[in-house]
């Protein structure tokens, strides 16, 4: 049965040159899992907010969207269509989690007893009764995204629409929170379109993959099919799961998609003449050659207050010039809060920061910040203070024609109009004027597509090469794997191990590349689908000698 239908749909927004969406028709049955990927700005969360009318943005449109065979202004969309976005602080409403969870039902005017009765249900469903009574503020990032998840669930929707849900999530959460929905979709017969950039987990289980280049729709229909037609499309398929990049890479009939069929894909060219991989060149770096780390962690304490435990609890590493230095970990494992204490703008109660071989508190009169250290928040929103993107880069006095990346279409609107990607993009612009000498970033590629991202892996490249020293919080661990000089992994307040990406990818089992797992026992330290397929043509497959 059919329970989504567009035809014909075209949206522009107020002011823009061009339409955001043109001619965009697809349909989806019930109980599908629809996954939706393409560039940042293509135009995938302006179509996903156009089937949710309370979240409709305002502009020209033209064009049906039919739900359960109505016009979806005639339908009940506050309880039929649910919608998480990518950021849970802008979605949660209350302080108290069973507040939560009970608002929406509130606002639904239903009778206490069946409030009652849903809360205690979803509670019970998701796992988080323990959680029912406790302050919003005191949960994790992932915590707070399945809250939200549980309280549009509550209202018992028809559909499920979630934009970039994992976004700000870890690995481990993000996966987690991907088999919720897809138990939700088969349990409930859930119809659910979901918009990511991390397509790993997704694609594996979604029934069909729509495809969004420049406002329209390219591709749409089953995802092997779909990723098979798009072979020659390298900037699409640098988005698509590791065992179908490297199918694409080894010209491969028949699509690969699970951990499982890249390991069988390999298997067939592993003739054990090539088992390890040396690490990239440009990723060879002898700490030892250098004079002095530029940035020293010394047996680092800290506590939000003092009734409240330590988020970092003796600390302690270094970062040398011209290192890009990942820190991965857990939501609420002390990353962020890291990043906060090296800007300078947090104050541990022990032990000592040195930048450059000086102590913070040395630093006067905000002579830290001039040329020396800048930091580009997780919440990037916070980095912008006009009306239009053009006021923003004139401010910082950012020379446009000299980015990697282009914002030009993007200079007369508000930056909060953005999408995430584009935000994040603009607010690292404002932030490379300041000059700095160490560069601080809280997950770059949030909101990223693979493009993007790879035009962001190629300016750190050359920030680097010029001297500077650059350290990333990020939960992307493909981002980590193709980029950093070291990673770490953070657990509860400390750096537990760090090392060459090839080393601590390999030796992780869960923080660590689809590509590592695929390759594993086959060659070695190797944690990236080009090196995969590289090593792969290298040995030839099997019967092909």
């Amino acid at each position: 049965m059919e329970i989504l239908d567009v035809k014909d749909l075209n949206f522009t927004y107020p002011k823009a040159g061009s339409p955001t969406l043109k001619n965009i028709s697809f349909s989806v049955n019930e109980g599908e899992f629809i996954a939706v990927c393409g560039a940042t700005g293509s135009g995938k969360s302006t179509l996903l907010r156009l089937l949710k009318p309370e979240l409709s943005p305002l502009g020209e449109i033209s064009g049906s969207v039919s739900f359960c065979g109505k016009p979806v202004s005639q339908c009940r969309s506050a309880s039929e269509i649910g919608f998480v976005m990518q950021d849970p602080e802008h979605q949660i409403v209350t302080d108290k989690v069973w507040h939560e969870l009970a608002f929406g039902l509130e606002n639904l005017g239903l009778p206490q007893k069946s409030i009652a009765r849903r809360t205690a249900e979803m509670a019970s469903y998701f796992g988080i009764g323990d959680k029912f009574d406790k302050n919003i503020s005191e949960l994790s990032g992932g915590q707070k995204q399945l809250i939200n998840l549980a309280s549009v669930m509550v209202t018992e929707p028809k559909l499920l629409i979630l934009d970039e849900p994992t976004a700000q999530l870890d690995p481990i959460t993000a996966s987690d929170l991907i088999n919720t929905v897809r138990k939700l979709n088969r349990d409930l017969s859930l119809t659910v379109l979901i918009v990511e950039h991390r397509l790993e987990d997704i694609i594996p289980v979604c029934d069909r993959l729509l495809i969004m280049d420049s406002g329209s729709i390219i591709e749409y229909g089953d995802p092997r099919d779909v990723i098979s037609r798009i072979y020659d499309r390298p900037e699409i398929m640098r988005a698509m799961p590791a065992a179908a990049r490297i199918s694409a890479f080894l010209g491969e009939k028949n699509c690969a998609l699970t951990v499982r069929e890249g390991r069988e894909l390999v298997r067939s060219y592993d003739n054990s003449r090539v088992l390890h991989t040396d690490h990239d060149d440009r990723k060879k770096t002898n700490n030892s050659e250098k004079t002095s780390p530029v940035l020293e962690f010394k047996d680092i304490y800290f506590r939000y207050e003092r009734s409240l435990p330590d988020v970092l609890r003796g600390l302690t590493f270094s970062v040398y010039e011209r290192e890009i230095f990942c820190i991965l970990g857990g939501n609420g494992s002390g990353k962020t809060t890291t990043l906060g204490i090296a800007s300078g703008i947090m104050k541990q109660y022990a032990g000592n920061v040195l930048v450059f071989g000086k102590k913070i508190k040395d630093y006067k009169n905000q002579s830290l910040y001039n040329e020396c250290i800048a930091l580009l928040p997780q919440d990037i929103t916070t980095v912008f203070l006009r009306n239009t993107v053009r006021e923003e880069l004139e401010d910082a006095d950012v020379d446009t024609s000299s980015l990697p990346f282009d914002l030009t279409p993007h200079l007369d609107k508000h930056p909060y109009d953005l999408s995430g990607g584009e935000k994040q993009l603009a607010a690292l612009a404002k932030v490379l004027a300041l000059k700095p000498k160490i560069l601080l970033l809280d997950e770059p590629t949030k909101g990223l597509d693979a493009g993007a991202k790879n035009t962001i892996m190629e300016l750190l490249r050359k920030l680097t090469d010029s001297g500077m020293t650059i350290i990333a919080v990020t939960h992307d661990v493909e981002f980590a794997a193709d980029t950093a000089d070291r990673c770490a992994l953070f657990f509860r307040g400390e750096i537990v191990s760090d090392a060459p990406p090839e080393e601590f990818f390999s030796a992780n089992s869960f923080y660590t590349t689809a590509a590592s797992r695929i390759t594993r026992g086959h060659f070695e330290n190797c944690v990236t689908a080009g090196k995969a397929a590289e090593l792969c043509m290298l040995n030839g497959k099997r019967g092909a000698e």
